[in-house]
Parts: C-alpha cells; structure tokens; sequence
C-alpha cells in the first residue's frame, strides 16, 4: 500500500511539472509569434533533446524512486522579460565596426603605428599583410599594407581619428552599426531554460536505481549539456564583438595615386627612334641575306639533290616496266 502511494504522488508531481512547462512554452511561442505547437522533446524539461514516445520519458513499473521535492514551472517568457528588462536598464547591444581607405607616405610604417595604437588602447591586432601594388603605363612598383584591428567600442572614434591623423587623403571610410539585443536576449534566456533542464535531470538520475533509466536520463542530460556550451559560445560571441570594434584599414602608398603626366612632345626624339629603327632594320637583313645565301641555299641544294635522283630513278623503272608489257590485242594481230 505504502509502495503505492509513493508511485501515484512521483507520476503526480511529474505530469503537474511537465504540464507547467508545457504552458509556459506555448506562453512563449504566443507572445514571439512562433507556432503555439511545441516541438517534439520540448515538454521534457524545456531541454530541446528527442523524449521518447508519448512527450516525456517512461520509466518502467518497478522503477523505485523516491519523491523529489516539486519544482516550480519553469516560465521562460517571464525569463526572457528578466533579461531584457536587465539589458535594457544598462545599455543595448551594439556591433560596431569602420573601414577606411588611406592615402600615406609610408604604408609600412605606419600599419606599425597603428599595431601600436591598437595595443594601447586595450585592443590587438587580427591580421596585418604587406605588399606591392602596380600603377603607371609602365607597372611601376608601389607598396600597399592591409591591417585590421580590434579596440575597445568606447574608444572608437578616439581611434578612428588616430587612424586618419597624417595620412595624405582618405579615399574612403564606413562606419557601420549592429543592433543585436534582441538576440543576445534570446539567448540568454534560452540558456537560463537549458540550464533548469540540466538542473531537473540531474534531480532524477540521481535517483534513478535501475541501469536503463540511468541511460535514458544521461542522454538527454548530455544534449541539453551541448546545447548549453553552444548558447555560452553564441553568447560570448555578441558580448565580445559588441565590446571590441573591428576596424579594417587598406593603406595605399601615395606615389601610387599620382596622376600619369605626359610630357612635352619633341619630333627630333621621334626622328632619332626612327633613323635607329632603320639601321637595326638593315643589319638584320643583311645577316638575313648572308645567312641565306651561305647556309640555306646550300642546303636546300643538298637536300635537292637526293630528292631529284630518286626521282629520276624511280620514272626510268616505271618507263621499262610499262614498256615490257605487252597487251593481248597486239601480240594476236601480228
């Protein structure tokens, strides 16, 4: 009797739980204008994992486990209001990042100084790459530095200015913003769900006695676990580029963006080119004629030669041979 009891209060705080979670994701779903209709696995801890047949996970009659204290329904809108309300008292979140085009003396020296400029103001370098760039009708060599940097958000336009002191001309410059508070709210309070998931099942495998309800209980645990490292990434990722501006600076040298001059024309400059033009002209085709007349002409003589008595051979055979026959016609006449 008492067994009984203890079996009928357990699958009583079960569905109680699992119907409160289960409204409190169709609050949810309602209120972001998503489909009322939960996912599969969604009623079993709000974890997101696969539950089995029948919305939540079945253990088997002789399963004795002793009564948890009953949680209370776990009501994620009211999660994500908490977050929000949180992140809106302080500040949004905002990913703001520039890319500019410079004109300067020295490209190399200065994508140094903007290294530098970077690491004191708290930020660092992601990726810096000199070159050669080509301009001019005759592919004249100019160097060309790409850098990109991060610096605290706060301090962009400090640096920003920094950036373009000195620098010959600025050929171009975007300053572009991401508001992303409504997904960094998202998250959060996905995570915050995941993680009263996480803390339920750890409650029932706990006191779970049999081997397969262990194993049903840890691998839900483990999807929801990944689940919540992944949310955590997603999460650091926002906070992260939101407190660290990206800037991507092209540096082009400024003898690379001088106009072509053309210079004053000077007929005597294009006679002298032609008057050399026609010398070099005439020395290659006398070494033309020398060279014809001392080695391609004797040796396509020599090369005739052959040719010609193997011609004439070969017709004196086919004369003798058409000669020697004799057709049937001629030979009964006579």
């Amino acid at each position: 009797m008492k067994r009984t009891l203890i079996i009928i209060a357990i699958t009583t705080v079960v569905v109680l739980t699992l119907a409160g979670i289960a409204s409190s994701s169709v609050f949810y779903s309602f209120r972001s204008g998503a489909p009322t209709e939960a996912p599969p696995g969604a009623y079993f801890g709000m974890g997101g994992g696969e539950a089995p047949a029948g919305g939540f996970l079945e253990f088997s009659d002789t399963t004795s486990l002793e009564a948890p204290a009953a949680p209370e329904a776990y009501d994620m809108a009211q999660s994500r209001d908490a977050v929000s309300n949180v992140v809106v008292a302080s500040e949004r979140l905002v990913i703001q990042n520039a890319e500019l085009v410079l004109v300067v003396k020295n490209p190399e020296n200065r994508m140094k100084e903007i290294s530098d400029m970077a690491k004191e103001m708290g930020g660092y370098v992601v990726s810096s790459n000199l070159g050669q760039t080509y301009y001019g009708p005759n592919n004249q060599e100019a160097p060309e530095a790409n850098i990109t940097i991060r610096v605290p958000s706060e301090r962009l336009d400090e640096a920003l200015a920094k950036i373009k002191e000195g620098a010959v001309d600025v050929d171009f410059e975007n300053l572009s913003g991401q508001d992303v508070t409504s997904q960094y709210v998202d998250l959060q309070s996905t995570l915050m769900a995941k993680q009263a998931a996480e803390k339920k099942l750890l409650e029932i495998m706990d006191n779970a006695n049999r081997t397969e309800d262990v194993l049903a209980v840890y691998i839900q645990l483990q999807q929801i676990q990944s689940e919540i490292e992944v949310l955590k990434g997603q999460i650091k990722y926002y906070e992260e580029s939101a407190a660290l501006s990206a800037v991507s600076i092209r540096l082009i040298a400024e003898e690379g963006t001088k106009p072509i001059e053309i210079g004053p024309w000077r007929p005597e400059g294009a006679a002298k080119d032609a008057i050399e033009d026609l010398i070099a002209f005439s020395q290659n085709f006398v070494e033309f004629l020398i060279r014809f007349v001392l080695f391609t002409l004797p040796a396509l003589v020599l090369i005739a030669i052959p040719l010609y008595l193997v011609y004439r051979g070969g017709r004196a055979v086919f004369r003798r041979f058409s000669k020697a026959q004799v057709k049937p016609e001629e030979v009964v006449k006579k």
